[in-house]
């Protein structure tokens, strides 16, 4: 999700920052489950599927303020 930033950055946040580092992990994770989900590995239905998209979509926006406001 933050290709184009310093890793060092974003690790530096995510030690001065639970909530970063919670938030951040939680993407992290669901974005493996949709990935699954999507290859048929996670068998889950497209309501929850799209819950899933819609709640990783809203964590990238949140994170993404989050990084903006510490640099």
């Amino acid at each position: 999700m933050f290709e184009g930033q310093p890793q060092e950055q974003i690790e530096a946040l995510m030690n001065a920052n639970a909530e970063f580092r919670k938030l951040y992990y939680h993407h992290r994770d669901l974005d493996q489950q949709v990935n699954d989900a999507e290859r048929g590995v996670l068998p889950i239905d497209d309501a929850r599927l799209g819950q899933m998209k819609r709640e990783k979509l809203a964590l990238k926006q949140r994170l993404l303020e989050m990084y903006d406001r510490a640099n």
